[in-house]
């Protein structure tokens, strides 16, 4: 997998997890993420797609490393999802598309399978769900992490509590120590700061 270039842009690597079209909270989300002032890439969740594949792999008897592979495709179908609903967002597969949708002013969404498929810093497993991606990604752009969730979360958690209790999966914050990374989760709750981040005004 390519490491980060030198002409690569870091922007807000921003995780909207599946489960927030589930709760009805994707839309006003993406619309905040539509109206963002700062460069912004989405990490798509995998949603009722990824839920699917789970509910197949027992009658279809298929091994966790094509599970992962096809939770991935169900990350690139929530993409294109999230890409019509507003012509600032563009579906991207590689760091240099990313870079090209940025300074063109869109904002890029991820489908990942092309840049981690073997990656051999995400293991290719259930265990590693899209949290673990997105962390991934900023590590390659050296760039903050923000996760939608759709539980609110208290201020000054470590990632390993908030793993043991599912909030995140177990794979992410190995990556997060690993990489220095700036992270912080967003619930229903923080809408008001979630928008000030978008405009520039919150710490990053």
């Amino acid at each position: 997998m390519a490491e980060r270039s030198a002409d690569t842009v870091s922007p807000l690597v921003v995780k909207v997890g599946g489960s927030l079209a589930e709760t009805g909270r994707m839309p006003a989300a993406l619309s905040l993420i539509a109206a963002a002032r700062v460069p912004v890439v989405v990490v798509p969740g995998g949603g009722p797609f990824a839920d699917s594949i789970r509910a197949l792999q027992p009658t279809m008897k298929f091994g966790e490393a094509l599970a992962h592979r096809l939770a991935m495709l169900a990350m690139h179908q929530m993409a294109e999802l999230i890409v019509a609903q507003n012509d600032r967002f563009t579906v991207v597969q590689s760091l240099a598309e990313i870079s090209d949708a940025v300074r063109d002013g869109k904002v890029p969404v991820w489908a990942p399978l092309r840049m981690i498929a073997g990656d051999a810093a995400v293991p290719a497993g259930w265990m590693a769900t899209s949290d673990t991606l997105a962390a991934r990604l900023a590590e390659l752009l050296g760039a903050p992490l923000v996760l939608l969730k759709s539980v609110d979360v208290e201020e000054g958690g470590s990632l390993d509590d908030l793993a043991a209790r599912g909030v995140v999966d177990p794979v992410m914050p190995s990556i997060v120590a690993r990489g220095s990374l700036s992270w912080s989760i967003f619930g229903p709750s923080d809408e008001a700061r979630f928008r000030a981040l978008l405009a520039g005004e919150g710490e990053r």
